[in-house]
């Protein structure tokens, strides 16, 4: 069976099964997790974003999958394409990216769902880490400068467990969604620099604010 197009996917995608992945990823963590949402209301409901979020643990990039409320599409590392995740990756429209090497086809496929105005989630970080985001790579802002898009920073919190901790019953997750950016066209490599520590320093900001404020509770 050959699926229809749609301008917010990746070409070769399935919009029928990329929505109920998105239905099953918006509760199938519910049982697992007591997950908070706070402000979900600030997620553009149409038009090109391109979203970038914190990393701590595998679970968060299908927790905001599927929170979003509207077709996403991940940068997804290289090594999960293979067997059948791998189909079920590329079927649901996610785009597999090759982690340290010069690689434009994720640049221009994310470009072309961001024109057809859709949604496109970055991880800056690229490895799964503490989750303090420390060095931010330029995908992200080139995407938004390239195609006009608007930035939303997500930051996620309590996914993972701490070195040494026990197993955590059902453990608290604050998933925090930021105020939508616009990135400055021009300014060519400086600009982007510049943009990219802009959105590098948001997200740790709102990282260092989560901590705090779970922290106090």
């Amino acid at each position: 069976m050959t699926p229809h197009a749609a301008a917010d996917l990746p070409p070769g995608a399935w919009p029928w099964l990329h929505d109920r992945a998105r239905w099953l990823g918006s509760w199938m963590f519910r049982p697992f997790y007591r997950v908070q949402v706070h402000h979900r209301e600030r997620i553009p409901a149409r038009g090109p974003v391109v979203v970038v979020a914190n990393h701590s643990a595998f679970v968060d990039g299908p927790l905001i999958f599927g929170l979003l409320g509207r077709r996403a599409v991940f940068w997804v590392k290289q090594e999960m394409f293979t067997g059948l995740a791998g189909v079920g990756l590329r079927w649901i429209g996610q785009l597999p990216v090759r982690r340290g090497e010069a690689d434009r086809r994720p640049l221009t496929a994310a470009v072309a769902v961001l024109r057809g105005d859709g949604l496109v989630g970055v991880f800056p970080e690229g490895t799964r880490g503490s989750g303090e985001v420390a060095a931010a790579q330029h995908g992200a802002a080139w995407l938004a400068r390239t195609s006009g898009a608007r930035v939303l920073p997500v930051v996620c919190r309590g996914t993972r467990r701490p070195d040494g901790a026990r197993r955590r019953w059902r453990p608290r997750v604050d998933i925090v969604v930021g105020e939508p950016l616009t990135v400055a066209t021009g300014g060519g490599r400086a600009g982007l620099t510049a943009a990219t520590e802009t959105l590098r320093a948001e997200l740790a900001g709102m990282v260092r604010e989560l901590d705090e404020r779970r922290n106090m509770t």
